[in-house]
């Protein structure tokens, strides 16, 4: 008798548990990937170009669910909550995973507890001036400013987006000060210094380009590491006399915390057949975007790396607005 207790036993020991079962089959069934913009735009774009590819590497749809507003804050609130299984993930920018909590009060989410899965996309910022802006180099613009303190206006898409994080990092490094005008998205502020009601912004590649081969505005210099391949005549911020102010619009997938560790390997390898796929890097080459990737350790240093360092340009510059974050 004892001998038959200790066999049962040991079976039932050997018998893997749900979770154990539910990981190894995953995904068996259709995956929400929450965006947490409004359709439209460079992250919704990406996230629809990923969904797609992984549908037949993984077996099952992603189905796109756009929860736009409060700056990202409601589609990151939504998956932070949601059963930790890998069947609620986050499309998003960095400011969901990263700093939302040194811009807004009342979050039902912390960013550092999202498990980050995969970087999709980096897009390159450039530093964009109106047409007729006085300064025609950015050490013109340099002296421009340094002449005029407190009186040339920047453009952004809001508080705590790459162009205001951008901006406050190149007056950090250059000693300069410029008067923020944010807007409700880039298009409007782009509208904006078009018209000449704004001076200057820190705007992605993608959004700029186009105006500026058509002289409705001025590209002074990249905020890239190196020369983008599009424009080899507009240097980089570092060539032009600003080092250290590199920055790109970064959009990442994210899975809720405590997500089982098979599960995140298993959808990181999918989205980086994805991102290697020649469809893929030839859709994003056309939309001036640069395929992201990494293994999950790559990735999440990446994130951390980025947390710190917009971290401490939000300290630095006081511009968390201690505001409601369901009322942004």
């Amino acid at each position: 008798m004892n001998k038959l207790v200790t066999l049962v036993l040991a079976l039932i020991g050997s018998v893997p548990s749900g979770a154990v079962i539910a990981q190894t089959d995953y995904p068996n069934k259709s995956v929400r990937l929450i965006v947490a913009v409004a359709p439209g735009g460079g992250i919704d774009t990406a996230s629809r170009m990923v969904a797609e590819g992984l549908r037949p590497i993984l077996g099952q749809s992603f189905v796109i669910e756009n929860h736009g507003g409060a700056a990202g804050n409601i589609g990151a609130g939504m998956v932070f909550n949601a059963t930790p299984d890998g069947y609620t993930l986050l499309g998003s920018s960095l400011t969901p995973i990263t700093i939302a909590n040194l811009l807004y009060k009342g979050l039902n989410f912390d960013p550092a507890g999202f498990e980050p899965v995969g970087v999709m996309s980096h897009t390159p910022n450039v530093l964009l001036v109106r047409q007729n802006f006085p300064a025609k180099t950015v050490p013109e613009l340099l002296e421009y400013l340094k002449a005029n303190p407190g009186k040339v206006t920047y453009a952004s898409a809001g508080v705590g987006t790459a162009a205001q994080l951008t901006a406050e990092l190149f007056m950090r490094i250059t000693g300069t000060k410029l008067v923020h005008v944010p807007y409700k998205g880039t298009a409007p502020s782009l509208t904006d210094l078009v018209g000449g009601h704004v001076d200057i912004t820190f705007a992605q590649i993608a959004a700029s380009i186009d105006l500026h081969r058509e002289n409705k505005a001025r590209i002074l210099a990249t905020a890239t590491h190196k020369r983008l391949e599009y424009l080899p005549g507009i240097p980089t911020l570092a060539e032009a006399g600003v080092p250290g102010a590199e920055s790109d619009t970064w959009n990442a997938i994210s899975a809720p915390p405590k997500t089982p560790a098979p599960i995140l390997e298993k959808l990181n390898n999918a989205i980086n057949d994805v991102l290697t796929s020649p469809k893929v890097q030839s859709r994003f080459r056309e939309m001036y975007v640069l395929p992201g990737g990494g293994n999950l350790e790559a990735v999440r240093k990446y994130v951390k790396d980025e947390t710190v360092r917009w971290g401490g340009v939000v300290r630095a510059a006081g511009i968390g607005t201690g505001g409601d974050a369901s009322r942004q």
